[in-house]
């Protein structure tokens, strides 16, 4: 059994031939020129050359920035007057999001945020890196407030809009993973698809899942893993998660490989539906042929077979463990088999898993946990954001400085123009 379900890309590691890359190169209009004379007399037999002509000119030249400006402070004064009349005091209006005596503004605001929420450091280390590249000096209260501020600017905008678009969405993608919050073990969730994505908080109970106001109202095929607790969503059509399949029966074949051959052939099964129907994608059709389906299904069969022969008479804790999965690849058949009868389906639930990803990124910055269950909701609210911004190009610093500026940026469908 291959150690992985991925094949060999046959690419030799580095550039690829035709890829553009990434080398710096010369501009034809630089900033800044600083023309370097050459020697008055030759280095060679001291002949003089200043009145010779200049035949050539090398060129090199250097990228870099300039040296931090110093924070602007800009004060709003508006004038108060009083009304000869009534005695009411009229006062000019601030600007919309000028609120405070003293406070920062946007591009500070986001270069912050980006280092805090965006890239996953830490609070005091943010300040010191916003301090050291941008010459700005900011508390780590500041800091500390974003994720806040930004999660009750996306809640009653953000959210929704793409609650409403994943609910209409023919596949969606589900997983959750645990983390430890104020002292006790809490669950992440997910809801995604390639171009959007949804998390919200709680434990791992079925209650919990549909607490997402997601899952409960799909019409169409929800791909995830083995777990029983997605079990109670009659509304949608399931698909698992190969990979997670693959593992496990690797795990069965590498304990006994000479007594557990139908876990080889049941992931070859697998790995050969995966290959027919991929090589179709490739090919611009939408299903596999009738005679393919019947091929993958008497090998999905055979395999079954054989892992009643071989585990038949067999007391070990191996064998007790091999009937068990034997029996979920024979209840859920349909399920596992989904990617292959409906090649909108794909193998795996790789979209949720790196969607969530982030999560275990952020828990191992902060110490290997949350203080507070309102800090893990809020970090689900603001990955969702950026998740979801991310996917339509958008980059996290952009999606930031609308968000504390103009306000959330929002889609307004499920994939962009022209996807």
């Amino acid at each position: 059994m291959p150690p992985t379900s991925r094949t060999p890309s046959g690419r030799k590691p580095g550039k690829q031939p035709g890829d553009p890359g990434t080398t710096l190169r010369q501009v034809e209009a630089p900033d800044h020129r600083i023309t370097i004379p050459a020697p008055a007399s030759c280095p060679g037999c001291a002949a003089p050359l200043a009145e010779v002509p200049v035949a050539a000119v090398r060129r090199r030249q250097v990228f870099d920035l300039p040296e931090p400006a110093p924070v602007e402070v800009t004060e709003y004064a508006a004038e108060v007057k009083p009304c000869p009349g009534c005695g009411i005091r009229a006062a000019g209006a601030f600007p919309t999001g000028i609120e405070s005596p003293a406070q920062y503004g946007p591009e500070i605001t986001t270069k912050v945020a980006d280092a805090v929420l965006g890239h996953h450091i830490p609070v005091h280390r943010s300040t010191l890196l916003v301090m050291e590249l941008c010459a700005a000096r900011v508390s780590t209260g500041f800091a500390a407030s974003l994720r806040g501020r930004a999660a009750r600017l996306l809640e009653e905008t953000f959210l929704p809009a793409v609650r409403a678009l994943l609910i209409t969405a023919p596949v969606v993608h589900a997983d959750e993973t645990f983390t430890r919050t104020a002292g006790a073990t809490r669950y992440l969730h997910v809801a995604a698809t390639e171009h959007l994505t949804l998390m919200h908080t709680g434990d791992r109970s079925a209650a919990t899942i549909d607490a997402g106001d997601v899952l409960p109202y799909l019409s169409g095929i929800l791909v995830r893993d083995g777990y029983a607790g997605y079990t109670h969503l009659d509304n949608v059509l399931h698909a698992w998660c190969g990979a997670h399949l693959l593992r496990d029966l690797r795990g069965i074949h590498e304990a006994r490989p000479e007594g557990q051959l139908w876990a080889r052939a049941m992931a070859d099964t697998l790995l050969e539906a995966n290959r027919l129907a991929h090589a179709a994608r490739q090919a611009g059709r939408h299903a596999l042929s009738a005679d393919e389906l019947t091929a993958v299904q008497r090998l999905y069969t055979g395999a079954l077979a054989r892992a009643r022969s071989d585990n038949r008479h067999c007391t070990s804790e191996l064998a007790t463990h091999a009937r068990t999965l034997a029996r979920r690849f024979g209840n859920h058949r349909e399920a596992i088999l989904r990617f292959a009868t409906d090649l909108a389906v794909p193998f795996t639930n790789n979209q949720s898993e790196c969607d969530i990803r982030p999560t275990k990124v952020q828990q191992r910055s902060s110490g290997g946990c949350w203080r507070t269950l309102q800090g893990l909701a809020d970090f689900a609210i603001v990955q969702s954001y950026l998740s979801t911004a991310g996917k339509w190009g958008i980059g996290r610093y952009d999606a930031l400085k609308r968000l504390f500026t103009t306000g959330a940026w929002i889609p307004h469908a499920l994939t962009p123009a022209g996807v």
